[in-house]
């Protein structure tokens, strides 16, 4: 065999052995949240800066849906429903939740009757700091409060946060 046609061999071989661990993405659980890093951040077509930018998100910390993962690309959904991928580095783990819906009543406890520590207008964007049985607390502006499931986007009904 030639050398050149060795290298091809070679070359392919290494190809088809590194293709899936390049295309591979961290092995976490999906679909999860996760939250924007940067106060503006590109939304694109495709996993790659090769394709045209579709949106711009332009608010920090607003909570994101990861659907899918190509090595340093996340495919995201927003609360609208619109998709598309941002590189892993414009995210963070760190949970928020996006007030959803009417005004909403933080509660001091996760009980409806419990005291009310304030009125969130929807759109307001909180750190979310544990979910547990249909209630999740959150902070706000150094206000910390208990909303029910269906007051906000950014967890999944029934899911446990520590």
């Amino acid at each position: 065999m030639n050398p050149s046609a060795l290298r091809f061999r070679l070359l392919t071989a290494l190809l088809i052995l590194t293709g899936p661990v390049l295309a591979a993405g961290t092995g976490a659980q999906l679909p999860r949240f996760a939250a924007l890093r940067s106060s503006e951040v590109n939304l694109r077509a495709g996993p790659g800066t090769q394709y045209p930018v579709e949106w711009v998100f332009l608010r920090r910390s607003l909570p994101i849906e990861i659907t899918a993962e190509y090595g340093h690309w996340r495919k995201v959904r927003d609360m609208d429903g619109s998709e598309g991928w941002i590189h892993k580095s414009l995210l963070t783990g760190r949970r928020s939740v996006l007030v959803t819906g009417a005004v909403r009543t933080l509660h001091r406890h996760p009980d409806a009757a419990a005291a009310v520590v304030a009125k969130l207008e929807p759109g307001v964007v909180a750190k979310l700091l544990s979910c547990r049985t249909g209630w999740c607390r959150i902070e706000i502006e150094g206000h910390k409060g208990w909303l029910p499931e269906g007051a906000f986007w950014g967890a999944y009904d029934g899911e446990t946060v520590e």
